[in-house]
């Protein structure tokens, strides 16, 4: 089938809301505004339950179908923006200056409104659809809060399913990898320090920036020489900061940046040859060196058989020639992970007609993908959650 045609006649009301949220984006854990126009929509439509503050800033709706079953299926979106000054030249684009909806989450909340409204009107499923609208997904543990703040045993699911946009070029269809799908991710933050001189007599010194350029090149041997061939992992410096004048050896420098991986042995690998690199610079050099990493995504894993529940929904709306299950797995992370490590669930991608990638000034998220994800997260729960002959 199709777009559900009932998402299809809602496809003004849901293009208006859409182009609302993204001109009013809001960072992780700020999303006041729009919890409240997602709250407000779910009321309007007669969701049974709406819960605010969950997590801080998410937003829990309860949806109870025609039957008695007991069953409780959960579908995800999430709602927060990134720090980005926004360069699409839309009628619509950000009000707020330095913040844009660059990923799509706009689109994804929307798409899940638009399943929501369906399901309170139609109820053609038996059991209950837990609507999770979540904050704070862009590496700020949007998903760790809501689960902390008592998301699953307030409001227990039996699986739980997410999905994301991709400006792929190519609308109508849709890819999923079954097990482990993308990567899990660590932050780092390295302090180097020293002691500063007269750029002119650096033999007083201990140069903490020569020190700390040299990490750089050292933990690239991290993945040619410890890392196994086999194993996908990724580690990239991404800030060098020290100094502040042109005739002053700086004492201190700071690195950052991030390791992604598959397995947790592997990230636990490059942490621990970062760190005895770090040591044995602090050595070298004769000064000291810290190394801190902050654990901020899980691999994310999903089950092979609840897999095959989310490809078979989006071929009920793209037909199963456009739907694959056999997609590699991206390095990228995505919080929904923490999700389902806590219930068995999947996660998919929805391609469109953009072009632009995620996260860039001028990615546009196509607006004919809100009914189709819309759609996908209503089959979701009615193939799930059937009501009886």
């Amino acid at each position: 089938m199709p777009n559900l045609p009932e998402i299809d006649a809602a496809v003004p009301e849901l293009t208006e809301i859409f182009r609302d949220l993204h001109a009013h984006p809001e960072i992780g854990m700020e999303e006041v505004r729009t919890s409240a126009v997602v709250a407000a929509k779910l009321r309007e439509w007669g969701v049974d339950e709406v819960h605010e503050g969950v997590g801080r800033t998410g937003v829990v709706g309860i949806v109870h179908g025609r039957g008695q079953g007991n069953r409780r299926i959960g579908l995800r979106a999430d709602m927060d923006a990134l720090p980005i000054h926004e360069a699409t030249g839309l009628p619509h684009a950000s009000t707020q200056a330095g913040k844009m909806h660059a990923c799509g989450h706009d689109g994804h909340t929307t798409m899940l409104l638009g399943a929501a409204q369906y399901l309170a009107r139609t109820r053609n499923f038996d059991g209950t659809a837990v609507l999770i609208f979540q904050p704070a997904e862009e590496g700020l543990g949007g998903a760790r809060a809501m689960i902390a703040d008592g998301l699953f045993q307030r409001f227990p699911v039996d699986e739980v399913y997410g999905m994301h946009n991709q400006p792929t070029g190519q609308p109508g269809r849709a890819t999923l990898c079954k097990g482990p799908a993308m990567a899990g991710a660590s932050f780092f933050d390295i302090t180097v320090t020293g002691k500063g001189s007269h750029a002119a007599m650096p033999q007083q010194s201990r140069d903490a920036l020569v020190a700390a350029s040299g990490l750089v090149g050292q933990f690239q041997t991290i993945l040619g020489r410890n890392v196994a061939p086999l194993d996908q992992a990724v580690l990239s410096v991404t800030q060098i900061h020290a100094g502040s004048a042109y005739n002053v050896v700086p004492e201190t420098a700071t690195l950052a940046g991030t390791i992604r991986f598959f397995r947790p042995e592997v990230r636990d690998l490059m942490q621990a040859r970062m760190r005895a690199i770090c040591e044995g610079a602090a050595q070298a050099f004769d000064l000291r060196i810290t190394c801190e990493f902050r654990e901020i995504f899980d691999v994310l894993v999903n089950d092979a058989d609840l897999s095959d529940a989310w490809t078979q929904a989006a071929a009920d709306v793209l037909g199963a020639d456009n739907v694959r299950d056999d997609s590699q797995p991206f390095t990228g992370s995505e919080d929904f992970a923490d999700m389902l490590q806590q219930v068995p669930g999947a996660y998919g991608n929805l391609g469109h007609a953009g072009t632009v990638p995620l996260h860039n000034p001028g990615f546009v998220l196509n607006e004919g993908i809100l009914p189709v994800g819309a759609s996908i997260y209503a089959r979701l729960i009615e193939r799930r959650l059937p009501v009886a002959a």
